[in-house]
């Protein structure tokens, strides 16, 4: 699952990595000001026109908006009650408590709010639920090859991007949900558009749709589709008739993600302790814990391993075209350590980097560095040596373990002052 926005505090990769139960406790989790509800005299005019048979029933008048998202480009589409969600507020609280939640913000910030659609739509009675695919196959980009403006170079250094964040496959789905949202408003109901934002917990919502359930990496897995999507929702004042149902677990004894997992961070079935997941680690500011620094690999922003070795989501993956938008599989870890910040924030634009520094983005391609195997490169060598005997600690510090990870003790030598 998983971009994260930047004015959260942590990423919606999130979605992809927060620690939960499997199928009785929920996964992990993540505003926008409505519009004035209707007044009593055009509440009046509604309830006429409900006696006179003029408005649809709840259940006509949610197929119709289910309807509509579906054709502006949502794969699947659920309606749930605005009930608080008690479950994810206990699995929220609970990994809190334990420690598994790390520091982690988005819906666990304040897990009240994010699991009371009411603080955030007050009156609110039903919520629309969409699911939007974000799979694209790996074959039909660009390698380990970086797209410019102008044309498509080869990275001296590829940095691998997890799949949901190769383009922004958010905005899509948020126009989708305003097709319905912008319906609701017209006949006179408050309707708000929530879509990688951190007051609704979007995954409970989808799974009391009906519209999935729990995989054992913690994913909403789509029943016949898998987990390459991303979810929103409508929470609105208009009562809608539900589309409740358990969707039977289809994981079975399966425990593939598990074992694929490269740092053992699902740690029972359902449950992810974020200081062991890759996903998180790359978004947490700080010194990055040398225990996981050889299992980051070449990845510069989130973690696929789970959900590629999960036979439902292989199954089911519906591919996208790469014609429908810039699509981004690879950076280039050379260029974070040598461009300046501004392009820095420019290549990342689209991922959750803490307070927006670039410092943390080039931690991570420091570590990069290390696992490249490329210590002979000597464009690889004098960024190394730049950041060793520059001034800020941190940095050099990942700078002199990379170094070493790569042979190159002779670059702690002052001699090697760029």
């Amino acid at each position: 699952m998983v971009s994260q926005k930047r004015s959260s505090s942590t990423t919606k990769s999130c979605a992809r990595w927060q620690p939960w139960p499997q199928q009785d406790s929920p996964p992990d989790y993540g505003t926008n000001a409505a519009p004035d509800a209707p007044g009593p005299g055009q509440r009046a005019r509604l309830q006429a026109f409900v006696a006179f048979g003029f408005v649809e029933s709840a259940t006509s008048y949610g197929e119709e908006l289910m309807r509509l998202v579906r054709e502006a480009g949502a794969d699947r589409v659920g309606v749930t009650t605005a009930e608080p969600l008690t479950r994810a507020r206990e699995a929220i609280e609970l990994r809190i408590a334990s420690g598994m939640a790390d520091g982690m913000q988005f819906t666990f910030r304040n897990p009240e709010r994010s699991t009371t659609p009411t603080m955030s739509v007050p009156g609110a009675k039903s919520i629309i639920v969409a699911a939007r695919s974000y799979y694209i196959d790996a074959r039909s980009v660009g390698g380990d090859s970086v797209e410019t403006a102008a044309s498509t170079v080869p990275a001296t250094v590829p940095a691998q991007v997890a799949r949901y964040a190769w383009r922004n496959h958010y905005e899509p789905l948020r126009e989708a949900l305003r097709v319905a949202a912008k319906r609701l408003k017209r006949d006179g109901h408050r309707a708000t558009v929530f879509a990688d934002d951190n007051s609704v917990v979007d995954r409970e919502v989808a799974y009391r749709a009906g519209l999935g359930w729990y995989g054992k990496n913690a994913n909403l897995l789509l029943e016949g589709l898998g987990s390459w999507f991303v979810l929103g929702c409508v929470v609105t004042t208009a009562e809608l008739s539900p589309t409740h149902r358990e969707v039977a677990d289809g994981c079975g004894a399966c425990r593939r993600c598990l074992d694929a997992c490269p740092t053992g961070a699902i740690v029972a079935p359902g449950v992810v302790d974020a200081r062991k997941c890759l996903a998180w680690l790359i978004q947490k500011p700080g010194v990055f814990d040398p225990a996981f620094r050889d299992a980051l690999g070449t990845r510069i922003y989130g973690c696929d391993d789970c959900q590629e070795v999960c036979p439902p989501t292989r199954r089911g993956a519906t591919a996208l075209s790469i014609a429908d938008g810039t699509t981004r599989n690879v950076v280039d870890a050379l260029e974070i350590l040598t461009a300046p910040e501004s392009k820095v924030l420019e290549i990342c634009d689209e991922w959750y980097v803490a307070d927006r520094n670039p410092r943390w983005v080039r931690r991570n391609a420091l570590i990069i560095l290390g696992n490249s195997n490329l210590g002979e490169n000597e464009e690889v060598a004098l960024a190394l040596a730049r950041y060793i005997h520059g001034n800020d600690d941190l940095l050099s510090e990942h700078a002199r373990w990379a170094a070493n990870k790569l042979g190159r003790t002779d670059l702690l030598s002052a001699e090697y002052v760029p």
